[in-house]
Parts: C-alpha cells; structure tokens; sequence
C-alpha cells in the first residue's frame, strides 16, 4: 500500500485526506499548527491518523507522495526538508484531477474569482447539469469527488493552489485579472505571482478554451511570451460596455450583480457556459437570479440613515478598489489586517474626498496610518471590531457608508475574511438592538 501524506489540516488537506483513504492509500495527516475539532472529528470517523503542533520528520519521509495545503507556504521548514529528500509534493487539486474524469472549468485572477466561479456554477446549475462548485470557494475539490459523482466541477483556484500542480488540465479556463497581491508568498517578486496565475493553462491544448480579460494589461504582456497551443478567447470592454447581450446581440440581459466589474465577472462566465452550448434562455434567467457571495459588497444594514457595507473578501488593494469605487456616498472607511506587500497608493484617488474617516483594524496599522494620513481627515485606530462599528456609527450621519473593505488578510485578528465579515455583521445587529 502506497504511503502518502497530506501537509495541512484544513479544509484542502482533510478533503485530500479523506479522498486519499477511499483510494486506499495508506494515509497520515500533519499539521505545523493546531487541527480545529471539526477537522479531527472527521479524521477521527475515517480512522485516518493525525498529528498536531509539528512534524515528525523521520515519520514523513517514509511516505512516497505528499499533498500540500495551500494554506502551507514552500519555505516552511517541512516543505523545504522533504524537497531535500527529493520527495514528491503537488497541491490538492493536483491530487483531485487524478481521480476526476469530468468536464473541469476553473477560474482564477486576483480579484473577482468567487463571484465568476459561483456565477458560472449557477448558470450551469440552471441548465440542469450535474456540476458541483469547490476549490477555493469552500469545499475542496478532493471532497467533492468523495461526495458523489459530478459531471462537471467548476474550480475557484488561488496561485497558493496551483503552485503544485503537474499535470491539472481544465477543459475550460478564466483568467479575470492580475495584480499584486500575496507578494509575501512571492519572495516580493511580481513575476513570480505572475506565472502562478498562468499555470491555469499551461497543460491546456487546442481541444481546451482559455479565457481571458484582455483588456489587463499584465495577461496581455505575459501572453506575449506565452507557450500554449490552447485556444484563447479574449473578452475586452467592448464586449459588454452597453451591459450583458444576447447571444444574437440584439437585447441586452438584466443582471442582479451591479459594477463595471461584475459586468466584465459575467461576461467571462457566460462565455463559458456558452462554449457549452447551453440553452440560451436558461442562462438568461440563472444571469437574473444569481445571489452574490456573502463577505462581497453586502449590504449588512441601514441604521439611522448610515449604510454599513460588509467587503471583508477584500483581502488586497485591488479588491477594495473596486469597494471604494462602488460608493458614491460620504465614507467611513475601516481597513487593515495583515499587510501582504501593498502598495497603497493606488487608493488614494478613491478616498481623497470621499472617506471622512479611515478606522484601521489591525494589530500593524502603522503603514495604513502612514499612507492615508495626508488623504483623509481623520484616522483612528482599533483591535476590536465591535469598538470600530461604535465608533462609525458615532462619527457618521444620515447618507453615509461604512464600508469594511480591510484591503489586508484577516490572520491577524480573526480565523479567516469569512469570520472577520461576520463579526462586522454581528457587531452592526448589535447597534440594531440598542
């Protein structure tokens, strides 16, 4: 029995575990951290064995394969070993396409990526396929293909999950933008961020269809140089600058999802879905019915008049960009977390004016407060998010926005964006109640 071991215990690790089990490898899970218990409750019911807080190296070399979490980086101290043994190391997704015979359409880009990919699960899903949504959107591919039997899986893929990829070929694939983002996983090398993004294609051949924004311009100078033989579609403005048309462009389709943004996000999944031959009238009303992720410009509440607005998905720059843009209200701005090289810069056109208040939320808030102090008027600091809501609730008035829009990871303060969206949430009900 082949011995193989997942590095990670999280949502991709358990999933590659528990699909590992079922194709009866001799399985062990390791985890540098603590596994949460509804982690070892699973592990536990398969009879997969686990350790916690470290790894024993000397047990871990002794298996022939190993499947590595996104969530672990490759300089950590066990990857870094394990290359040394010449050990053999691929992503969960990876893993997954060993044992997945459907129709795979996956998406990726810096921002965007969740709502593209649950658009174009939706639209699938209207059609009456048999599709299943995992990846990077919460389940992972490993448990869906446990789960039951898909014909075809529509994967939301970070760079972190197709790092270790070999031979993962998705019969469809988006590529929505590129900008930086998680360069502290990059040796602060753009490039290499760059070419992560790519390896979405790169086994992909002339039977597939790689579709991309090309209006961007970082894909469009990286495929200049691009080796591929896959067949590329190119989606520009001019492609949707009057709104989502109809396949013969004669009328134009409504659309629940609002922003120049999300006109481009459905853009680039109806092309997909179309490259399936679809019914037409089917994806016409999934593009009228689709609900948006929570954790994505969702309206929490209004109180008082004061909108509160929960972007805690905004984990980069770029993503609370677009947040900030799609405000044309006075703002009360709260960011901050867990800085992954940002280049602020890029916001201060967006909040110059605009944000009356910047609260940072954060246990480093010195370069936001150092960036923005010239921008905006005033700028106050937190640890606490309830204490953040109190504080734009008391400074805001009839017709503002609060928006959280962290433009930072979460790690610093909360467990993920989801939990830091939520404790938002929680803390603007409480406002509701008093």
């Amino acid at each position: 029995m082949e011995k193989l071991c997942v590095i990670g215990a999280g949502e991709s690790g358990v999933g590659a575990a528990l699909l590992a089990k079922e194709k009866d490898f001799d399985v062990f899970v390791s985890d540098y951290g603590i596994i949460k218990d509804e982690e070892k409750k699973i592990l536990n019911d398969n009879n997969i064995p686990f350790e916690e807080k470290g790894h024993s190296i000397e047990r871990l070399i002794e298996c022939n394969i190993f499947v590595k979490s996104p969530g672990v980086p490759e300089k950590a101290s066990v990857i870094q070993k394990l290359r040394a043994e010449n050990k053999r190391i691929i992503s969960e997704i990876e893993f997954g396409f060993n044992y997945y015979n459907g129709i795979i359409l996956a998406v990726t880009g810096s921002n965007g990526k969740t709502t593209t990919a649950g658009l174009l699960f939706h639209l699938l899903k209207s059609c009456h396929l048999n599709v299943g949504l995992g990846g990077n959107i919460g389940t992972s591919f490993c448990k869906r293909i446990v789960e039951q039997e898909y014909e075809y899986m529509v994967l939301e893929l970070s760079s972190f999950q197709l790092d270790d990829i070999e031979k993962f070929k998705p019969n469809i694939s988006i590529l929505i933008n590129i900008t930086p983002d998680h360069l502290d996983r990059y040796n602060s090398n753009f490039e290499e961020y760059i070419n992560s993004k790519f390896r979405i294609a790169e086994n992909q051949t002339m039977e597939d269809l790689f579709i991309v924004n090309a209006d961007d311009p970082t894909i469009l100078r990286k495929m200049k140089n691009m080796q591929s033989n896959v067949r590329i579609v190119n989606v520009t403005t001019k492609n949707y600058k009057d709104g989502i048309t109809s396949k013969d462009g004669n009328s134009i389709y409504d659309l629940t999802l609002k922003g120049s943004h999300n006109l481009l996000n459905a853009t680039l999944a109806l092309k997909a879905a179309r490259a399936l031959a679809l019914d037409e009238s089917l994806l016409q009303k999934a593009l009228m019915t689709f609900q948006n992720v929570e954790h994505r410009l969702e309206l929490v509440a209004k109180i008082n008049g004061i909108e509160f607005i929960n972007d805690s998905k905004a984990t980069n720059v770029d993503a609370s960009f677009y947040g900030l843009n799609s405000v044309e209200n006075p703002m009360i701005w709260i960011a901050g977390g867990t800085d992954k090289g940002n280049d602020y810069s890029e916001l201060f056109s967006s909040v110059k004016g605009r944000v009356k208040l910047l609260i940072c939320l954060g246990k480093e808030n010195e370069k936001l407060k150092l960036a923005f102090q010239n921008h905006v008027p005033e700028i106050l600091e937190t640890q606490d998010v309830y204490q953040a809501v109190q504080w734009a609730f008391e400074n805001g008035m009839a017709g503002d926005v609060v928006l959280l829009s962290p433009a930072c990871a979460s790690f610093d303060l909360f467990k993920n964006y989801e939990d830091r969206g939520q404790q938002f949430k929680n803390a603007v009900f409480q406002l509701l109640e008093k």
